[in-house]
């Protein structure tokens, strides 16, 4: 993994997500935000946690150089959560996406690395817009992408899904 680029912040270290990372994602794809919000995975075990990693993310990772990124304390090194920008299948544009171990909510650090993935967006990666989906009863999700200056343009559904998601933007 250290043929791509990290990043930092005030208080984190963006790193991209690898096979080392599966303990952790394991415990953050079964949280119960994770599942209401994004959906069950049916990430069980350590091993299909690193499964995921290795067909979920990795791919965008290793043919775009950036993708899906673990959120480290600087502090005490502890995972806190992951923030990515992701280039999906069947849908136009790269997108933001954000999610915490609940211990770690409403203390700024989702904010704090979209914030910066964002910069990293627009002023590196040379992209003119962002996107981001959220459902229309996360209100917390829904809030943090305003305060990144995202604006509501319509509404989405993700290939395969039939729930109706917000659908956000920003130009750079």
């Amino acid at each position: 993994m250290s043929n791509y680029k990290s990043f930092e912040t005030e208080r984190l270290i963006l790193r991209p997500t690898s096979e080392q990372d599966a303990a952790f994602i394991l415990e953050l794809v079964n949280t119960p935000k994770w599942i209401q919000y994004v959906g069950d995975r049916n990430v069980k075990t350590v091993e299909s946690a690193r499964a995921y990693i290795e067909t979920k993310m990795l791919p965008q990772l290793k043919r775009l150089g950036y993708g899906n990124y673990t959120l480290i304390r600087k502090t005490d090194h502890c995972k806190v959560g992951t923030c990515g920008l992701y280039d999906r299948e069947g849908f136009e544009g790269v997108d933001i996406g954000f999610s915490l171990l609940p211990e770690y909510e409403r203390k700024g650090y989702a904010y704090e690395a979209a914030s910066k993935l964002k910069d990293v967006a627009f002023n590196e990666l040379g992209l003119e817009d962002l996107s981001a989906m959220t459902t229309k009863d996360h209100f917390a999700s829904q809030n943090l992408l305003k305060k990144l200056g995202m604006e509501i343009t319509g509404t989405t559904k993700l290939p395969d899904e039939d729930v109706e998601l917000l659908f956000f933007q920003v130009k750079k």
